[in-house]
């Protein structure tokens, strides 16, 4: 996660951008005036609240990085030949484009009440209705839509989540005193899942709670309440009703309306200083939360850092029965924490737990059933944040550890929570390290254009760009853990890795295949692998395997062939297929986080943002996919001609799009 603070506030001067989170979004919360938006609008470039002008006590804005891993100067230790890229498709049985930043901003429920925000952080589920109909469901960053297979939208307008929630839009632009803007709750990080043996919906998200108005200084504050939000159909229609739960995941000793937290001793500050006279100067953050089922129960798994200060107090489960859920009614979740749990002297900590799902013909909801329920997670420990002693001073080491999670027990979780016990093993596997970012296809990128154009960077911003902004290249993750699947005594993950390839360093792929039956105490490693290619990278993979043990593997693929693409490869026990490309890009990345007028002095260096994770989701013989792409390109006279928007196929601050694909395995 990135947070860039100044002087504890959200919003910054100069740059004017509100920035959150690696495992969240970065936000954009204030940069002029689209048009057609509220009356509040200027005339042109972008909204307003947009362009707040305060700026910390001492004039300086401090970075956070909720990714608290950088690249390491040690050479790449893995080692792949490249694999091949065809032009054909096989096996590709749908795609269709998803929501896209467009969507986001301006398309949902809440009419342009939104920030713009990047990356998408994609989720993604499939179920049946009531009447039998595929449905799939997807969540993002900050909205949601209910689509069947052919890609037709069942919702007219996608939902704001915030609005799906229950809470105030992120934001609403002159509605405070003097038109300064009112706020909501920030919402980040969406995940969702169908559970075939309940036939309910879950769609899981973190919110952090805001004050109203801005502060004394003009910026928007956070509270330092933090919780994790769930949403639970009450029938096996995606666009029904739905129950609410909320955790809270504060996590400094206080009760704020769900139930007194544990004191995990978050400290305040040098991070950016909590408002004046607040309240929860201590408190943690559950960031990057996760979503898992067995047969009994659902598990969310979160990372805990301090809000305000730099440390991390490790990867923390919350376990909770399908019965408790489905039924509607208050509960309290089983809470575990990983800090200091690294089964080896090489780390100390948990660090991105990924929880497991089992699916079934149809869905996800089975699981390994011995030891009274079996829950599995699978997580990497090359992160800075595994080897966190408490003051956030640690840094990235490569690793040749895998570590496997399981919670025993799990069908106990209503009648005896104390006997569900959790346990971990290491295993020995290729090294992993910090992935290079992923260079990009030259093209048009209208943005920049615009920004190294001054009448045109004046219109957008009301500045000239005081920067020769130059086309980035994309974050490609850290080394966390990506999605996890058991299935037939087999447990299934990979996480981005660099790698050295005959051509040179790339971003690439690890995968694994882990024997796992009776608890992580026997699990072995069946099979392991690379996945790169020699001119070109592959980020954030997802994998879902049919009950079949068959699957497909999602990523994005970019690089100096390729605009960002959503790609896919086959993959089962013995290995992983060439590279298939379900949906083209048709340009580069061209979004805010690219360029370093929306960067944090005082170097300014920017941090393009991509993912954060895709998904992958079992279903009969085949597998859905969802990945991050680029599915537009425009030039800088259409970006102008159009207010920025080229026909509404991007909007002035983004162009970034999803695809939902199927794919035979």
């Amino acid at each position: 996660m990135v947070w860039i603070f100044k002087e504890g506030a959200l919003a910054l001067t100069g740059p004017r951008v509100i920035r959150l989170l690696l495992g969240a979004a970065i936000v954009v919360a204030s940069i002029g005036s689209q048009p057609a938006m509220a009356a509040t609008q200027a005339t042109g470039g972008v909204d307003s609240f947009e362009t707040t002008a305060g700026v910390g006590a001492n004039g300086s804005a401090q970075v956070f990085d909720r990714s608290n891993s950088s690249a390491d100067s040690s050479s790449v230790g893995a080692t792949s030949q490249p694999k091949n890229v065809t032009t054909s498709s096989p096996g590709l049985l749908a795609s269709f484009a998803g929501l896209n930043h467009f969507d986001e901003r301006f398309g949902s429920s809440n009419h342009g009440n939104q920030f713009s925000l990047e990356p998408p952080d994609q989720g993604l589920c499939v179920g049946q209705d009531t009447n039998g109909n595929v449905r799939v469901v997807e969540a993002l960053n900050d909205v949601f839509q209910v689509y069947d297979t052919s890609g037709k939208a069942l919702i007219a307008r996608p939902r704001a989540l915030n609005e799906f929630f229950g809470d105030a839009p992120s934001i609403i632009r002159g509605a405070g005193p003097g038109g300064s803007p009112e706020f909501g709750p920030f919402i980040t990080d969406p995940s969702c899942l169908y559970d075939a043996a309940t036939q309910r919906w879950f769609v899981d998200v973190l919110t952090l709670d805001t004050f109203q108005l801005v502060g004394a200084d003009g910026q928007q504050h956070f509270v330092g309440t933090n919780h994790l939000d769930i949403a639970v159909s009450q029938t096996a229609d995606p666009t029904g009703a739905w129950n609410f739960f909320h955790i809270d995941v504060t996590d400094d000793g206080t009760d704020n309306g769900f139930g007194k937290t544990p004191d995990d001793g978050c400290s305040t500050g040098p991070i950016g200083k909590p408002p004046a006279g607040g309240t929860h100067l201590h408190a943690c953050l559950g960031d990057y939360p996760h979503i898992g089922s067995n047969a009994d129960s659902v598990f969310l798994t979160t990372n805990e850092y301090s809000l305000f200060g730099n440390e991390f107090h490790g990867a923390l489960i919350y376990a909770m029965s399908k019965a408790s859920l489905e039924g509607g009614a208050p509960f309290s979740p089983t809470r575990f924490n990983t800090h200091g749990m690294n089964p080896t002297a090489f780390a100390l900590n948990g660090f991105t737990l990924w929880p497991s799902s089992t699916p079934t013909d149809l869905g996800y909801g089975a699981g390994d059933k011995s030891n009274g329920g079996t829950e599995y997670f699978l997580s990497s420990n090359a992160a800075a944040e595994a080897h966190d002693t408490g003051d956030g001073t640690s840094t990235f080491h490569p690793s040749t550890e895998l570590l496997v999670w399981s919670l025993d027990n799990t069908s106990m979780l209503d009648t005896n929570p104390a006997a569900v016990i959790l346990s971990v093993s290491a295993l020995g596997v290729g090294q992993y390290t910090f992935p290079p970012q992923s260079e990009q296809k030259s093209g048009n990128q209208p943005l920049r254009d615009c920004l190294n154009n001054n009448p045109c960077s004046t219109a957008l911003e009301g500045i000239k760009d005081p920067f020769a902004e130059k086309s980035a290249s994309l974050d490609s993750n850290d080394t966390r853990m990506q999605q996890v699947t058991w299935v037939n005594g087999s447990l299934w993950g990979a996480l981005d890795t660099g790698l050295d390839t005959s051509n040179g360093k790339q971003a690439g792929i690890e995968w694994f295949k882990v024997s796992a039956s009776g608890g992580s105490g026997g699990a072995s490693l069946a099979n392991s692998g690379y996945v790169g290619l020699g001119n070109d990278n592959l980020t954030y993979p997802a994998i879902g395997i049919t009950t079949g043990g068959t699957g497909v593997m999602a990523f994005t693929v970019v690089g100096t062939d390729f605009y960002p693409s959503a790609g896919y490869a086959t993959i089962d026990g013995s290995g992983v297929s060439d590279i298939h490309i379900a949906a083209a890009g048709q340009g580069p990345d061209d979004g805010f986080t690219d360029y370093r007028l929306f960067a944090n002095g005082p170097s300014f260096t920017p941090r393009p943002r991509w993912g954060d994770y895709g998904a992958a989701v079992p279903w009969g013989g085949g597998v859905w996919l969802a990945s991050e792409y680029i599915g537009q390109s425009c030039d800088l006279s259409t970006y102008e001609r159009t207010v920025f928007r080229c026909d509404n196929t991007r909007t002035a601050l983004a162009n970034w799009g999803t695809r939902i694909s199927e794919v035979s395995a």
